[in-house]
């Protein structure tokens, strides 16, 4: 396609390669991250999820060698071959990635599928005519992580996707290529290597990791720029921060989004929410927000009100706030096709709306019958949209839940040739579909910035890559499935390699009838995901905490109460990942990548580096397998210290989710609360675990922007341990927020303990049970904590 290279020419970070047939770039972003581009479509990037993007700049060196042009960072090595192929190399000239330079040979497929179909199944069409495509050599041992919320499990090696926004509400299986998210994302493992690849098409793309052929795995797009990232790193967690700085990084949340969020489909009138509101405090359930799904609206009109169902909809949601709850209600993208509706009349008269081929404007159904769809891809459109989210924060809605944006449709798919404005460019759905709810997120995330003037809660359920900066996501329709409970653990740790740091599943799954074990089990998922929310479908039998019996109800209470427990702890994994990217729920390979035998572990998860979760999830048992890595881990519920790197059987009844501390850990914790906010905590406790180890704790007013303007407080915390003694140094690095803490309740989990010493005065101490408590005034000092010997 490209032909031999017959010249180069260097332009700042840019090698601009001249070969027979067209042209191609290579881009320096960073010395680690490289870009590969021809334009096949546009001349520029015209990239929806990069913005702003900051490039380094970067000595390197050019060689030209017979056969191939060799271009050097300082940390990568990429030669360039003819017809544009390129492989990379690290600083030590090992290779990392190579293009393939043989043709695709598929294995073989014997019968025809049209005889299947004749008993109902699926016809399955194997694509071999791309316009972009992307072959890269396989070595043998490369795993595969990321691409958003996929279905199957955590390493995707053997398997094929495809990336299309896509509505599907029948049980998602391992056959699903895909669903509601387009992330173009995945990172490789190989050796002692690793580097992420970021195609950036929001065409139809297609991802092969090795199922076609052992031999290669391969990228492609049915249209778009040759256009993708490579992403070195030392670790995988450089990788994500490689990835997540160019597409964004997820904004640290209002607190209360954190807390736990109670949906159904749907709860409305407003003497429902009332009866809801009355269950949740009586059964002594925290929560923080209830959901209203679509029935809330005057005849499924999006901005609007049912006034017989809601008389007085301002002053109800500010009666529920004052109580603690927050209101958080659906919108979707389907505008009624009503004349007198004043969206719909805008929007026609504005032509806010995407049309057919003819310039008329486009109509399908969904939800209030014909409706019509904003043009999001228009600036001028977007600006309209967040202008219309004052209507519900002026009715006081805390957060805007955006559904059905694949865009969902029910008379088909919308036609390819739907036209879109595609900021002046003009395009069609093929191009703009992968983006949509993307460019509704961005929209929605400014309006709400801008008529609060504070952090905006946006649930998705589609998006694109660099969505997490608008947004968090949900993984969509899932199923009461003892299957997609266990499937939502490496759907979440995937979604968070994939850049998307705030992300959740429906606790109990959406369709179907949930049982009390089920939820048993769920519940202690959702306890450690960001987004925690217990969310069921219409006709579904009632999935409230207290819709079983009391142990159910008991089981739910214990773990959503631990999550309000954990919520400091949490808010700093989030404050943290606003820099470095690193998602909250994480795959233990993303910190013992050396360790193989946690590449296929698809059951256990970290809580930030500290906390280690391995979920029941399958019914009837009552014992699990719990892998541990390196170091040294404390049971939370028991306090048993367990050297890693082996497999233990730990005994876990129904209530029992098996919880691992590392060893050396400091986790802050806040009393109970129904609410957060509710009380005005001036005590912090400190749940410390003796060892090695230093923590940060961040704090702020929990809602408005004010952090990015320096008004925050940190305190950190250095513990050391030796033979006699463990030493935690407190200090106070950061102090620009009028909040401070009045006390810290240091609880240490040992007993083996002498004498406590506090800038060298002797400190009085508790001992309950396994554990010393020890109060302390919040100053800077050194605590020390003498062992018996």
């Amino acid at each position: 396609m490209f032909g031999k290279i017959i010249s180069y020419v260097k332009d700042g970070n840019k090698l601009n390669i001249e070969f027979e047939n067209r042209k191609g770039i290579i881009e320096i972003i960073t010395k680690d991250i490289i870009n590969i581009f021809s334009a096949f479509k546009y001349e520029d990037h015209f990239s929806r999820a990069i913005e702003n993007l900051e490039i380094k700049e970067c000595d390197y060196n050019i060689k030209k060698e017979e056969e191939f042009l060799e271009v050097s960072t300082g940390s990568l090595i990429i030669r360039v071959y003819d017809n544009f192929k390129v492989d990379f190399y690290n600083k030590n000239l090992e290779l990392l990635c190579a293009d393939y330079k043989a043709e695709r040979k598929p294995f073989l497929r014997r019968g025809e599928s049209q005889l299947s179909a004749l008993e109902g199944h699926k016809l399955v069409d194997y694509n071999n005519n791309f316009k972009i495509q992307v072959v890269k050599e396989l070595n043998g041992d490369e795993k595969f992580y990321g691409l958003g919320d996929k279905t199957g499990y955590l390493n995707k090696r053997g398997y094929e996707y495809e990336m299309w926004n896509t509505d599907d509400p029948t049980p998602h299986v391992e056959s699903f290529k895909s669903l509601y998210k387009s992330i173009p994302f995945f990172i490789t493992l190989t050796g002692n290597n690793t580097f992420g690849i970021f195609f950036d098409n929001n065409f139809k793309t297609y991802f092969d990791m090795g199922k076609e052929n052992e031999d290669y795995y391969y990228f492609a797009s049915d249209d778009g720029n040759l256009d993708y990232y490579f992403i070195n790193g030392d670790n995988m967690c450089d990788v994500v921060s490689g990835y997540t700085y160019l597409t964004g990084k997820t904004p640290l949340p209002q607190m209360w989004t954190l807390g736990y969020q109670q949906s159904r489909w749907s709860y409305y009138p407003q003497s429902r929410i009332k009866e809801l509101e009355k269950s949740l405090r009586e059964n002594d359930i925290p929560c923080d927000a209830i959901h209203l799904d679509i029935d809330y609206m005057d005849n499924y009109k999006v901005f609007t009100w049912d006034n017989e169902k809601f008389n007085n909809p301002k002053k109800f949601l500010s009666d529920l706030k004052e109580n603690g709850f927050k209101i958080v209600t659906i919108i979707d993208p389907g505008v009624k096709k009503e004349k007198g509706y004043h969206i719909y009349d805008e929007g026609i008269k504005n032509k806010y709306f995407a049309t057919d081929k003819d310039g008329l404007t486009y109509v399908n159904k969904v939800w209030p019958g014909d409706a019509v769809y904003p043009d999001f891809s228009n600036s001028e459109v977007r600006k309209w949209w967040s202008n219309n989210q004052k209507i519900m924060m002026d009715t006081g809605v805390s957060g805007i839940w955006n559904d059905m944006n694949e865009p969902a449709s029910f008379n088909g798919p919308l036609p390819d040739d739907v036209q879109f404005n595609n900021e002046g460019r003009g395009g069609d759905h093929r191009e703009v579909h992968n983006v949509y709810g993307h460019l509704m997120n961005k929209a929605t995330y400014e309006g709400i910035k801008e008529y609060t003037n504070k952090r905006p809660f946006i649930i998705t359920r589609a998006c694109y890559a660099g969505s997490q900066k608008y947004s968090t996501v949900w993984t969509g329709d899932n199923q009461s499935f003892w299957e997609h409970l266990r499937m939502s653990i490496p759907m979440l740790c995937n979604l968070g390699l994939s850049g998307l740091g705030f992300a959740g599943v429906d606790v109990g799954g959406f369709s179907f009838d949930c049982t009390k074990e089920l939820l048993s089990r769920w519940v202690q998922v959702g306890c450690f995901s960001t987004l925690f929310r217990n969310h069921s479908a219409l006709s579904t039998r009632d999935q409230e905490p207290w819709a079983f019996d009391q142990e159910t109800l008991d089981i739910n209470r214990k773990y959503i109460k631990l999550r309000y427990k954990l919520i400091p702890y949490l808010y700093d994994l989030l404050w943290h990942g606003e820099s470095t990217g690193l998602p909250v729920m994480r795959p233990l390979v993303l910190h013992y990548s050396n360790d193989e035998n946690v590449y296929e572990i698809n059951d256990q998860f970290l809580v930030g580096e500290n906390i280690l979760v391995s979920p029941v999830v399958e019914q009837g048992k009552r014992v699990k397998a719990v892998y541990l890595p390196e170091g040294t881990w404390i049971d939370y519920w028991t306090k048993e210290e367990i050297e890693g790197q082996k497999s233990i059987l730990r005994e876990a009844p129904l209530d029992l989710c098996p919880i691992y501390i590392k060893k050396g850990s400091i986790i802050p914790n806040y009393p109970e609360q129904n609410y957060i906010g509710e009380k005005d905590i001036k005590e912090l406790t400190l749940d410390i675990y003796p060892g090695n180890g230093q923590y940060t704790h961040y704090l702020d007013d929990a809602e408005s922007f004010a952090y990015k303007e320096g008004k925050y407080n940190l305190y950190s915390f250095n513990m050391s341990e030796n033979i006699n003694e463990v030493d935690i140094e407190i200090k106070f690095p950061h102090s620009k927020y009028k909040k401070k803490y009045d006390n810290f309740k240091i609880v240490i989990n040992s007993e083996n303990i002498s004498q406590v010493k506090f800038n060298n005065a002797n400190i009085n101490y508790e001992k309950q049970g396994k554990q010393i408590i020890i109060l302390l005034p919040a100053i800077e000092g050194i605590l020390k904590i003498y062992k018996l010997q």
